[in-house]
């Protein structure tokens, strides 16, 4: 790609993770590579396999789990800041054309990291490099970064009926 675009999937609506998936498939089909930093999220995902099953996919987690039922602590904090790191270099390198941020924005939300430091992450990346930054709670910083925003917005979901995430679907 001569540039990449800055995506960011945000809103309460089901479905930011599930795009940016959608876009990492079609990349990895397209003969692109792509790398998939998960923030929050600890190992109860299925894309875990994808990075076995897909060439040029590359899928990491730099979190703990979420923060349901506890405040994020210390070692939250730094999991979450070598994470970002870690990203940083990969947006730098231009090794990948397409590099997701899944959850940064929650990450943003519970003061993991500070949005200057995605904001300067993302002004220090190949050119080439497309990103897609997901989750709820996108700052205003974040939005005015980007490229392309959507905003998933719920209408309707059976969680509030009692289903709980189920794997495949939403996890």
């Amino acid at each position: 790609m001569e540039r990449g675009y800055i995506h960011v999937y945000t809103g309460n609506g089901k479905g930011k993770t599930t795009a940016a998936l959608g876009l990492s498939l079609r990349c990895v089909c397209a003969g692109k590579g792509v790398f998939f930093g998960q923030f929050i999220k600890d190992g109860d995902c299925s894309e875990l396999s994808a990075g076995k099953l897909l060439p040029d996919f590359e899928i990491v987690q730099f979190g703990r789990g979420c923060f349901i039922d506890r405040n994020p602590d210390e070692k939250d904090r730094t999991t979450a800041r070598e994470g970002l790191a870690r990203c940083d270099r990969v947006l730098q390198s231009g090794e990948y054309d397409l590099v997701v941020l899944d959850e940064v924005n929650v990450a943003l939300f519970y003061g993991l990291f500070g949005v200057v430091d995605v904001v300067e992450a993302l002004e220090r990346r190949d050119p080439r490099v497309e990103v897609v930054l997901t989750g709820r709670y996108a700052p205003q910083e974040i939005i005015d970064a980007a490229d392309l925003v959507t905003e998933m917005r719920e209408v309707k979901h059976y969680y509030h009926e009692g289903v709980e995430a189920r794997p495949g679907i939403e996890r």
